[in-house]
């Protein structure tokens, strides 16, 4: 059974280490301590971090940012549980304790268009694309993003 908790420090260091393969390790993050130096990523106060755990394994994050008029949801999950439907759990879990902590606010989060496992994962959970691809400049380079949102 899924629990969740604010992430530890412990846990943000854990994930940092995650390893995607192929194209999917366009996600690696980089290290804590050089997140923590630039102030962005886990040490961007902005954002707001919650675990979600399986007995003791550690299956994968979200972040919940919250802007004027929604709130901007991410996620990640454990590489050595991708494809097992922890994504699509995690995500309905995320779109319920968003609506707890931003009563009347929309939930909308960014995805790469490539990236179809995450795009069926988030329509599975209740998200919908919204509009027409968007071009975007990341830290990685130019990508092709759909724009996902639920009432």
């Amino acid at each position: 059974m899924l629990v969740f908790h604010e992430t530890t420090e412990e846990e943000k260091y854990a994930i940092c280490e995650w390893k995607y393969d192929d194209e999917y390790a366009i996600y690696n993050s980089t290290p804590y301590e050089e997140q923590v130096a630039a102030k962005r990523g886990f040490a961007n106060s902005k954002n707001h971090f919650f675990s979600f755990c399986d007995d003791e394994a550690l299956i994968g994050y979200i972040n919940l940012v919250e802007e004027d008029n929604e709130v901007i949801f991410g996620i990640g999950v454990n590489p050595e549980y991708c494809n097992l439907g922890y994504g699509q759990k995690i995500t309905r879990l995320a779109r319920n304790l968003s609506h707890q902590l931003y009563p009347g606010k929309p939930v909308c989060l960014e995805v790469r268009t490539w990236n179809i496992r995450a795009v069926k994962c988030y329509e599975k959970a209740g998200f919908h694309i919204v509009g027409q691809p968007i071009k975007k400049t990341t830290p990685i380079g130019e990508g092709s993003f759909y724009r996902m949102a639920t009432e």
